[in-house]
Parts: structure tokens; sequence; C-alpha cells
């Protein structure tokens, strides 16, 4: 029975390494959805939307990541 958790465990890893991460994507994902719908004048703009706040989201891990690794 161990190595199916095993075996999970190792799949999720496959696909999210960075639990923070995955975490801030998935709240992006909601919350731009959420706001665009609310607002009419929001959805031609969208796809900016969306790529501006991963774009911040992939930087500030980055150098998260970047600062810890130096203090290690």
């Amino acid at each position: 029975m161990s190595w199916i958790k095993t075996a999970f465990s190792e799949l999720v890893g496959l696909f999210v390494e960075d639990g923070s991460l995955a975490l801030a994507i998935l709240i992006w994902l909601a919350l731009t959805g959420f706001v665009v719908a609310r607002f009419d004048g929001l959805s031609q703009w969208q796809g900016v939307i969306l790529f501006a706040g991963l774009a911040l989201i992939l930087i500030e891990n980055t150098w998260r990541r970047a600062r810890a690794g130096r203090t290690s």
C-alpha cells in the first residue's frame, strides 16, 4: 500500500514542485475569472491581465528562490 502513496506523491511532484507557486497561480486564475466576469469592460483585457499577474507571480517566486539559495 505504501507504493501507491509513493507513486501518487511522485506524480504530484512532477506537476507541483512548489506549493506556494501553484497556490498563487490558482488564486490568481480564480480572482481574474471572478473580476473579469463582474466587469464587462475588462473582458477585452482579460488575456493581458491574466498574463501580467502570472508573470509577476513567476518573477516573485524566482526572486524568493534565488534569495533562499544564496542564504543556504
